[in-house]
């Protein structure tokens, strides 16, 4: 008769001796400090980062504050990290002569990036109207694809 022992799962040390809160602590998103050389720009990004006076006020908060509103990152299969969200608080770090910025990294495929990336700049007063009609048609293309996999 063959045993039934290989059926059996035994729960790891770290689960037994672990609350049900450090657990899903463990699976929340959490803010990490991400050095600025890993950090890559989106692909396509329409958005212009100028040297402007804004920026200097920017770089100039960074270096007094930090960054206070953490950048949205996904993994590079290629290494490090694409920038989603905060490509204007990158560039104001790496003046203000920071190493590294707060980042939460997510799992995003193309069009859920492209359409957080569009989002988050879309608020901003001072974008041209050519970028805000390409980044539209960025989200809209996006949203497209998005709707596509839903159906079967």
């Amino acid at each position: 008769m063959k045993s039934s022992a290989k059926n059996v799962k035994l729960a790891s040390v770290d689960d037994l001796f672990s609350t049900e809160e450090s657990r899903a602590d463990d699976s929340r998103e959490k803010v990490v400090d991400i050095p600025l050389a890993e950090l890559h720009p989106f692909k396509d990004h329409p958005f212009k980062v100028k040297d402007d006076d804004a920026m200097m006020d920017t770089a100039e908060s960074i270096k007094q504050y930090g960054v206070l509103v953490p950048a949205i990152a996904r993994p590079d299969p290629e290494g490090g990290y694409e920038l989603v969200a905060g490509h204007r608080r990158h560039h104001a770090s790496e003046l203000a002569g920071k190493d590294t910025m707060p980042v939460i990294v997510r799992d995003l495929d193309d069009d859920a990036a492209t359409i957080i990336m569009v989002d988050s700049n879309l608020q901003r007063e001072e974008l041209l109207p050519s970028e805000r009609a390409f980044a539209y048609k960025m989200k809209l293309e996006a949203v497209k694809h998005q709707g596509g996999k839903n159906r079967s």
